[in-house]
């Protein structure tokens, strides 16, 4: 039997920032730089300060575009006072993918010890679309990409990955 051909999925990516600008972002830029490197698309890519309203509203938009079929958001996911980027994704989720976060803790360990205590990294569907929020360190996001990611956002990756299940999300 023959691996599946591959599925380029049209990702989104935006950071939760109140320092950065697109052109000093460079967790989203490497975000871009690794699905594009593993054959995705980039359907759009957006900065946002932490304002949960703000970047719930970007992320709405996303999640309503049938042609995006991934958000990735990097930041925001500390606990300072404006940290707010669970908060404002989780009310959009129709399913939390709790694993996701757990296994990033899990694998973020093993590079920063005792600190991953403090990544509140989530990932969840809306309206059939994958959402994975990262902390906003260009390490986290390599870790997140290179190490769960890719290989869930890749049809031949078995014995399961979440392409397989894009068509049935919104039955």
């Amino acid at each position: 039997m023959t691996d599946p051909t591959p599925q380029p999925l049209k990702i989104a990516v935006l950071t939760v920032s109140d320092s950065r600008t697109l052109d000093t972002d460079t967790s989203g830029s490497l975000l871009t730089h690794l699905l594009t490197g593993a054959g995705h698309q980039l359907a759009a890519r957006d900065l946002v300060p932490d304002d949960r309203y703000q970047l719930r509203a970007i992320v709405s938009q996303w999640i309503a575009d049938p042609l995006v079929d991934v958000v990735l958001t990097t930041g925001g996911t500390g606990f300072t006072g404006r940290d707010s980027t669970p908060e404002a994704l989780m009310p959009l989720f129709d399913k939390t993918i709790d694993g996701f976060g757990e296994l990033f803790r899990q694998l973020s360990f093993d590079e920063i010890g005792t600190s991953t205590v403090q990544s509140r990294a989530v990932g969840g569907l809306a309206n059939g679309t994958l959402i994975f929020a990262l902390p906003g360190s260009s390490g986290a996001c390599k870790t997140g990409w290179e190490r769960i990611l890719c290989a869930q956002l890749d049809i031949r990756h078995k014995p399961c990955n979440f392409v397989e299940l894009i068509p049935r999300f919104r039955e």
